[in-house]
């Protein structure tokens, strides 16, 4: 249910995930831990963890990701994950009996809502959500992003303390207005939609000579 990813900010492995993410979930004892991952798309975070996990379960409303995480854990011989079809900002978790439950790149205030609801005090929800600044050229934020600030009050409100909160960020810049509109190609139909690509053209006629990915790598703990 995450919007388009585009390009990893360095410093992310080849599949796309954080290392620095990967390690704060590494530092529990995830062999006791039964991990809900939600939003889980095809599955990439939700492998990454089984092999060292109680077990996995990860849930998104898209049938056609479902059925490929399913065929990837098939492939790998993963047998501790099963995936479900499932709307994460609409349903409960309760059912899933998490003990921890993660998110990449898949965050809104429902989401937080219901892990706030579901996990005992002590217990973990860390996520990696779109920065406020994540395509700031474009001149439109993200409805899935969120600032330091927001995301501090919404794990407050939902029952948390923040451990770990920090921005992993990567600005490529440009010589020229060509470059600019080359390295925002694969964004090209869908910023044309929602009106950002003809202010991200402005913004680089203008004399503007960035583009900026920006991602929030966050472990908060149930109060």
């Amino acid at each position: 249910m995450a919007p388009s990813r585009g390009k990893a900010p360095p410093g992310e492995v080849a599949d796309g995930l954080s290392p620095a993410f990967l390690e704060l979930l590494r530092a529990e004892r995830l062999a006791e831990l039964m991990v809900l991952d939600v939003g889980t798309g095809g599955g990439r975070l939700a492998l990454a963890l089984a092999p060292q996990c109680r077990g996995v379960v990860g849930v998104d409303r898209d049938a056609r990701l479902i059925d490929e995480a399913r065929k990837k854990a098939a492939a790998a011989g993963v047998t501790n994950a099963r995936f479900v079809v499932g709307d994460v900002e609409v349903e409960e978790y309760a059912p899933f009996k998490p003990d921890m439950v993660v998110a990449y790149l898949c965050i809104s205030d429902a989401i937080a809502e219901r892990a706030g609801r579901v996990l005992k005090p002590g217990q973990v929800f860390a996520f990696v959500a779109f920065h406020s600044d994540q395509w700031k050229e474009t001149g439109r934020a993200s409805r899935f992003a969120y600032g330091e600030v927001g995301v501090k009050r919404l794990l407050k409100r939902t029952g948390f303390t923040v451990e770990h909160l920090a921005v992993e960020r990567a600005v490529q810049q440009f010589e020229t207005v060509e470059q600019g509109l080359a390295a925002a190609v694969a964004l090209q139909e869908k910023w044309k939609a929602d009106g950002r690509w003809f202010r991200y053209v402005k913004f680089l006629e203008e004399g503007g000579r960035t583009l900026t990915q920006a991602h929030l790598v966050v472990k908060a703990r149930k109060t």
